[in-house]
């Protein structure tokens, strides 16, 4: 119980330090509101668990182990990233209200950029590969399976994490949202800062 509670508690700083992940879950809450902050939350949770089965049957070790794989891994993640940032830059930048009804194609929309940020960031299963493995024991018979263990603890943590930021964004931007100026240049900043993310994954090394 003492690792597990050590697991978690560094689970929960993790989250809490901001990634492309966390870009993206408050640039889509604060363009489109709840509804497409929590959707993105959900893809972004799922995508984890792509790397977290990756990570216990020891494929996420292949891919880091390859430089090819890696840094085709790496620079489709970037492509997608200057994708969203050159988008944002399109966009008009008006956004609604708080309380706005997303159509559902918005909403898979923002389902699916979470999930694929998520999945095609290189460094999000280096991190499983690394970080898990702390907490198990090399003598466990039963590894990989308290590997997922651990894995589906910290992505609750993240889920919970990533709905207390969506909800906590929607609020504080309501009044933002209703100013059309302000909205405009938010939603500029927000693709200038999905390119600056792009070029660090980019830049990214084994």
């Amino acid at each position: 119980m003492h690792t597990y509670a050590v697991f978690v508690t560094a689970s929960l700083i993790l989250c809490l330090v901001p990634g492309p992940d966390m870009v993206l879950l408050l640039g889509r809450t604060v363009a489109q509101g709840r509804k497409a902050g929590i959707c993105t939350a959900i893809g972004i949770n799922l995508g984890a668990y792509v790397h977290l089965i990756c990570a216990a049957t020891g494929l996420s070790a292949l891919v880091m182990a390859s430089a090819t794989a890696f840094t085709v891994v790496k620079w489709i993640g970037a492509g997608y990233l200057f994708y969203m940032g050159y988008c944002a830059f399109r966009s008009n930048g008006k956004v609604g209200p708080a309380d706005v009804k997303p159509k559902v194609r918005t909403l898979w929309r923002a389902f699916i950029q979470g999930f694929l940020s998520d999945v095609l960031n290189p460094k999000v299963g280096l991190f499983f590969l690394a970080f898990l493995p702390q907490f198990i024991d090399p003598r466990d018979a039963s590894a990989a399976l308290h590997i997922i263990e651990l894995g589906i603890a910290g992505n609750m943590v993240g889920i919970t994490t990533s709905v207390i930021y969506v909800f906590l964004a929607a609020k504080l931007t309501t009044a933002l949202r209703q100013n059309p100026t302000i909205s405009v240049w938010l939603t500029k900043a927000l693709g200038g800062l999905f390119i600056g993310l792009g070029v660090k994954v980019a830049a990214e090394k084994l």
